[in-house]
C-alpha cells in the first residue's frame, strides 16, 4: 500500500484553502501530489490511499476540481470528529436553524439574514455554489462563526467574544463538539463525554480513547492520532509526503522506520531554509525533485549514504502545438515575477529596442500574482520607464483605444508607435497559463529559476524559450537560446520572432525533447523508485 501526504494546507495552519466563489485565487491549488496519484490511479495497479492531515469541511470539492474525485483518502479530521458520512449532500441555507421572522437579502456576494430590522447573520458561498460559512452578529460584532461539511452538516463552530475569537469547536455530524481549540495559546481540549476516535482497520472502523484530556496543540493531537494510524500499518507499506514547513517535524516524529520517499514542488519550500529540516530529509530512502537544479541544491544537506535523489516531472508533456504562426501579431511572453527593479527597466528597454524593429510585436508581461489591479500597476511601471527613456508611452496604454472611425484607420496605421504593445497576462492556474502560451511565438526569461510547468508547456506548446539559465528542459540553439546580457536580447528575439525558419527549428527540437517526459516515462521512473524499496 501506498500513502501519500499532500500538503493541502492554508498557507502554515492545518487546514484548507478553500474559499468564496467571488475572492480571485491567488494561486494554484496543483502540486506534485495531486499528478502523482493522478499518475498511479489511471496507469499503475498499486494500492493507495491519501491522508489528509488538514481541517477540510470542502475536501469533495478539492477532490473533483482536481479530478481527483475517486481517489480512497483518510482524513485525520474525520476520524477525532468521528464522522461517517463519504459522500457530497445537498445542503440549502433555508434549511438551517434559523429563528422566526427572519428576513434573508441577496446581495451579489452573499446572502444576508435580518431579524428585526438588524443583521443577524451572513451566509458565505465556495465556488460551486455551497454554502462555507455562516457568521452570527450580536449588534454590530460578530459572535459565532459556523463551517459547513460539503457532505451536508455543520462540521465546527467559532466562538468570539468582543468580536475576537476565543475558541473554535470540531463537531461530530449530530452537532456535539468534540475537541476544543483555544485562539489565546493554541491549547486542545477533549470532550469528557465524547473521548473517542476512529480508525480505519481491516475494513472496519474501531474506536480508540485519547490518551489525554489537555493538549498543548492541534499538531498534538494530530500526532498522537497519526501515530495509531501508522502503527496499524505493515513493513511492506511506503509513505510518500510532499516536503512542507508545517509537518516536516511531525511526520519525521512519526515515521520512525517506514520507508519513506520524500517530494519536493516548485514555489512552496524556499531552500534557504532547509537546514532547518535537515533530520527530515535524511530520514528519507527516496528523495524526488521537480528539476535536476533542486537535486543539487539538496546534495549538500544529505548526509544519509543510502538515500537517493532522482527529479521526476510533476508534469507531462502532451503535444499540443500553438497558433502563434497563424497569427497576424507576434506575442513575446516576458515572466516578471520577483525581478529587481534594475533588472524590470533593463529588460524593458532592451523590449523597445526591438519593438522599434519589428511593428508586429507584442510584449506580454507574464505574471502569477493575481491581486486586483495588478496589471495596471505593471503598465503603469512600463509606461513611466519608456517615458523616460524617450519612448512612446502610448505603447504601455492602460486601456485599449476606444472606437475609431473608418476615416482614422489608414491614419492610425501609419502612426505604428501609437499601437499598445505591451500587455499583462496575470496567470494563476496551469488552465490559464496552457492558454496563454498557446498564443506565443517565443518566451524571454531572465530570471534565472526553474519554473517547471511553464518550461514544460512551452515544449508541450513548440514555444522556443530565450534564457540567461541553462535546465534540463533547455537546449542552447535546439528548444531555445542562451544569453548572458541584456544587450543580447534583441538578437536573440530577431532570431526566433524574424526568421519562421529558425522558429520552425525549433518546434522540431521541442518535439523531440518532449519525448522525455511522457506519461509513460514518468510511470516508468516512479516504478523504478518503488521497486527499490522491495
Amino acid at each position: 500500500m501506498l500513502y501519500f501526504f499532500p500538503s493541502w494546507y492554508k498557507e502554515n495552519s492545518y487546514c484548507e484553502n478553500e474559499q468564496f466563489w467571488y475572492k480571485r485565487r491567488m494561486r494554484s491549488e496543483f502540486d506534485e501530489t495531486i499528478k502523482q496519484i493522478q499518475l498511479f490511479h489511471r496507469n499503475v495497479k498499486v494500492p493507495y490511499k491519501v491522508v489528509v492531515l488538514s481541517y477540510a469541511p470542502n475536501l469533495r470539492h478539492f477532490l473533483h476540481r482536481q479530478s481527483l474525485f475517486r481517489a480512497p483518502y483518510w482524513s485525520i479530521f474525520d476520524s477525532i470528529q468521528q464522522i461517517k458520512r463519504n459522500r457530497i449532500a445537498v445542503l440549502s441555507f433555508h434549511n438551517f436553524n434559523w429563528p422566526k421572522g427572519v428576513e434573508f437579502i441577496y446581495s451579489p456576494f452573499v446572502v444576508l439574514v435580518y431579524k428585526d430590522g438588524k443583521r443577524y447573520a451572513s451566509v458565505e458561498f465556495g465556488e460551486n455554489g455551497n454554502p462555507i460559512s455562516a457568521d452570527m452578529y450580536e449588534g454590530e460584532l460578530i459572535c459565532r462563526r459556523n463551517y459547513y461539511d460539503d457532505r451536508g452538516f455543520v462540521s465546527s463552530t467559532v466562538l468570539y467574544e468582543k468580536g475576537k475569537i476565543h475558541h473554535q469547536d470540531y463537531l461530530d455530524e449530530s452537532g456535539s463538539w468534540k475537541i476544543r481549540e483555544f485562539a489565546s495559546d493554541g491549547h486542545v481540549e477533549i470532550n469528557p463525554n465524547k473521548p473517542m476516535y476512529d480508525l480505519p482497520l481491516n475494513d472496519s472502523i474501531k474506536e480508540f480513547r485519547f490518551t489525554k484530556m489537555h493538549y498543548n496543540s492541534i499538531e498534538e493531537v494530530i500526532e498522537e492520532v497519526l501515530r495509531r494510524f501508522v502503527y496499524t500499518t505493515t513493513s511492506k507499506d511506503k509513505f510518500i509526503t510532499a516536503v512542507h514547513p508545517l509537518h516536516a517535524d511531525l511526520l519525521n516524529r512519526v515515521f520512525a522506520d517506514k520507508y519513506l520517499i520524500e517530494t519536493f514542488f516548485e514555489n512552496r519550500f524556499h531552500y534557504n531554509q532547509l537546514g532547518d529540516i535537515q533530520d527530515f530529509l535524511n530520514h528519507a530512502n527516496y528523495i524526488i525533485t521537480d528539476s535536476k537544479r533542486s537535486v543539487e541544491m539538496i546534495k549538500p544537506y544529505i548526509t544519509n549514504q543510502d538515500l537517493k535523489l532522482i527529479d521526476i516531472s510533476p508534469y507531462d508533456t502532451r503535444m499540443d502545438f500553438g497558433i502563434s504562426q497563424q497569427l497576424t501579431v507576434q506575442n513575446i511572453l516576458v515572466p516578471i515575477d520577483d525581478l529587481t527593479e534594475y533588472q524590470f527597466e533593463k529588460l524593458m528597454i532592451n523590449l523597445c529596442k526591438y519593438l522599434l524593429t519589428n511593428d508586429k510585436a507584442r510584449v506580454h508581461l507574464f505574471t502569477r500574482n493575481g491581486e486586483w489591479n495588478y496589471d495596471q500597476v505593471l503598465l503603469s511601471r512600463v509606461e513611466e520607464i519608456l517615458r523616460k527613456n524617450d519612448f512612446d508611452p502610448r505603447w504601455a496604454a492602460l486601456e485599449e483605444n476606444g472606437a475609431v472611425s473608418e476615416n482614422d484607420l489608414e491614419e492610425e496605421e501609419e502612426e505604428n508607435h501609437s499601437v499598445k504593445k505591451f500587455y499583462v497576462d496575470a496567470c494563476i492556474d496551469e488552465r490559464t497559463i496552457s492558454k496563454c502560451l498557446n498564443e506565443q511565438r517565443v518566451i524571454l526569461d531572465i530570471r534565472g529559476v526553474s519554473d517547471v510547468f511553464l518550461f514544460v508547456t512551452a515544449i508541450s506548446k513548440g514555444v522556443p524559450r530565450i534564457s540567461t539559465m541553462e535546465d534540463q528542459y533547455f537546449e542552447h540553439l535546439k528548444n531555445g537560446m542562451l544569453i548572458t546580457n541584456y544587450d543580447d536580447i534583441v538578437d536573440a528575439l530577431s532570431y526566433y520572432v524574424d526568421s519562421f525558419e529558425n522558429w520552425n527549428d525549433a518546434l522540431v527540437h521541442c518535439y523531440e525533447m518532449g519525448k522525455e517526459y511522457t506519461t509513460g516515462v514518468l510511470i516508468d521512473s516512479w516504478k523504478e523508485v518503488l521497486n527499490a524499496g522491495r
